[in-house]
């Protein structure tokens, strides 16, 4: 049985909710929907971005239209055009089998007189904005005088934006005997107020605590001097290669600057922010959300709405004014379920915000290192051996197999690989030898010691299956530990990284010894020792074979240990469709063509 019938949905709604796959509802679903449908009653919701709100509120409402009268009988107001349309597509596919019911999206930058046309052939429900909204109002051309339904999404980032007075007048027009249904990832002291004004005994549900992120996303912060943000922004980019991000600037023009800087250096890069017409944002939208665009650098006014798919990263490369909105610039990712990762880059001077931002969100912040050369190297090189060995082979070489024997004719297998990833290596060694560390030196105040530590590479990854938090639980229950003795986990696509204090080194690599998962052997071993005393200390970058343990030319069985720096981009070349303003076409900085930079440009196409 699906568990959505428990809720007290109709068959209509079932049937859809079975179309789109749907199984289990979420916990802000479970608990608002039972209460909307069987209540007449005002709610204050408070749950996570990404947490399944759209369907908390969707539901429970299209179930209560009236589909026999064409009069408007709910409105939902959103803080933006993306996400207006976003909540009408929804409701659409939600209501696709009651007949005769009509949503209306109502936004800024489309024609007034085409949405009041649509208006007036029948919309039992409309979504808008809240500009758009009154102007509709003013203008007579909207009649929400008689509505039972009112729904505030998304309500901090709305009055965040400085629409309290469009909506106190918006509802203004409302009759005061309707049910008014607040949807808010935080509680500022504005919405505290609308609350009051227009609410009666509001029910409230609160998933989580308020203002608490999601469990699924880890929050991770670097410390580096100012001068070197931009520098650690790229490695962290390089350490991830398949990243799929955004990027969050405080000013307009910081965010145009870092993406011109990225696309010039090679990144499939784009800005969002206010300057954009609407035209440019949405060719933008378009490519990320065609993953054209891999890192998408905006404010946080212009990315408020963005619901887009499986986004890796959330990169804050300034924290925001008000420490409140790093909850919605979080909530980007970790959507759904899937876990993701929250990234602050800090200088010194800002370093004591992220204590402030732990209290708020409920969740402790891990300190990283800004990696080194010789990481970023490594993690580039395997990326690139996994996807060659994921390629298809193109068979229309093959009458050109025996010239091309010819040329590596006397090489062993060991020599042509060598000579073959040392096309790629060589471009990243050259450009990482002797690159400068990049962490600045931490004080007592800006986190709690870690203490000794010794870091472990283990054989199991993102193939298997495992993501950083099911990986955390994995060692847990494996190695018998606390739950912040492993830390530091970082999953790869075919291996992975952990940290244990270093007292419990040798336990670690006992039980491991002989250790076997679904039949197939489990490698650990220690990478580096990492202490309060040693964190940040950059170790000699060299190429030659005689290093024991891991090397590019022995890579033990196929997996080495791998981080992050400003490397070159990984091949990550801008494509030809990008879109948005300042995406100017140009070389990047000297780096030449790769067959990493083919891979992904053949990819970026699909």
């Amino acid at each position: 049985m699906n568990k959505f019938e428990l809720l007290g949905l109709n068959d209509a709604l079932l049937q859809a909710i079975e179309d789109m796959g749907f199984e289990s509802p979420s916990e802000v679903q479970e608990k608002a929907i039972p209460i909307l449908l069987q209540q007449e009653t005002d709610m204050v919701a408070l749950a996570q971005t990404g947490t399944g709100k759209t369907a908390a509120f969707g539901f429970p409402l299209i179930q209560k239209i009236d589909t026999n009268s064409k009069r408007t009988q709910g409105l939902i107001l959103s803080p933006t055009r993306e996400l207006c349309l976003q909540i009408t597509n929804e409701l659409k596919n939600y209501s696709k089998h009651f007949k005769g019911l009509n949503t209306v999206a109502i936004y800024g930058g489309a024609s007034i007189t085409d949405q009041a046309s649509q208006i007036r052939k029948g919309a039992q429900i409309i979504v808008a904005t809240p500009g758009r909204m009154q102007d509709m109002v003013n203008r007579k051309l909207v009649d929400i005088s008689s509505i039972e339904y009112c729904i505030l999404d998304e309500a901090d980032e709305m009055l965040n934006m400085g629409f309290f007075e469009d909506i106190t007048a918006i509802l203004s027009h409302t009759p005061a005997e309707k049910s008014t249904w607040l949807f808010s990832a935080t509680m500022p002291k504005e919405v505290s107020i609308i609350a009051k004004k227009f609410m009666r005994t509001p029910v409230e549900i609160t998933v989580g605590t308020k203002n608490m992120g999601t469990s699924n996303v880890s929050h991770e912060y670097y410390l580096v001097n100012a001068r070197d943000r931009y520098s650690a922004l790229k490695r962290l980019a390089d350490a991830n290669p398949d990243i799929f991000s955004v990027i969050f600037c405080r000013t307009k023009r910081d965010t145009q600057k870092v993406a011109e800087q990225l696309i010039e250096d090679g990144y499939n890069a784009a800005a969002l922010h206010g300057d954009l017409s609407q035209n440019q944002r949405d060719l933008v939208m378009k490519s990320f959300r065609a993953r054209q665009i891999q890192m998408l650098v905006a404010t946080d006014v212009a990315a408020r709405g963005i619901d887009v798919e499986d986004i890796t990263h959330v990169i804050n490369y300034q924290l925001p004014d008000e420490i409140e909105t790093y909850t919605h610039r979080s909530g980007r990712t970790g959507r759904a379920g899937k876990s993701g990762v929250s990234m602050v880059i800090v200088s010194k001077s800002e370093a004591r915000k992220i204590k402030s931002i732990e209290r708020i969100i409920g969740q402790k912040f891990e300190r990283k290192d800004i990696p080194d050369g010789r990481e970023i190297c490594e993690v580039q090189l395997f990326h690139l051996a996994n996807e060659i060995s994921k390629t298809e082979i193109n068979h229309e070489i093959d009458r050109y197999l025996p010239s091309i024997n010819e040329l590596f004719e006397g090489l062993s297998k060991e020599e042509l690989l060598k000579k073959f990833f040392s096309v790629e290596f060589t471009r990243f060694y050259n450009y990482y030898n002797n690159a400068q560390d990049l962490n600045a030196k931490v004080s007592g105040d800006v986190a709690e010691d870690e203490g000794d530590s010794t870091r472990f590479f283990i054989n199991v990854g993102a193939k298997d299956d495992f993501d950083w938090m099911s990986l955390k639980d994995f060692l847990k229950a494996t190695l018998d530990l606390g739950r912040d003795d492993v830390n530091r986990v970082e999953v790869k696509d075919s291996f992975s990284f952990f940290n244990v204090p270093s007292e419990k080194a040798n336990e670690v690599l006992a039980i491991f010894e002989d250790f076997k998962l679904h039949g197939r052997n489990i490698n650990v071993e220690v990478t580096k020792k990492s202490s309060g005393k040693d964190r940040g200390r950059k170790k000699s970058f060299r190429g030659d074979d005689d290093r024991k343990g891991r090397s590019f030319d022995k890579p033990s069985g196929g997996r080495s240990k791998r981080r992050s720096s400003d490397a070159p981009s990984g091949g990550r070349r801008r494509s030809s469709d990008d879109g948005g303003a300042g995406n100017k076409s140009k070389k990047s900085g000297g780096r030449s063509n790769s067959i990493a930079s083919s891979i992904n440009r053949r990819r970026s196409k699909k």
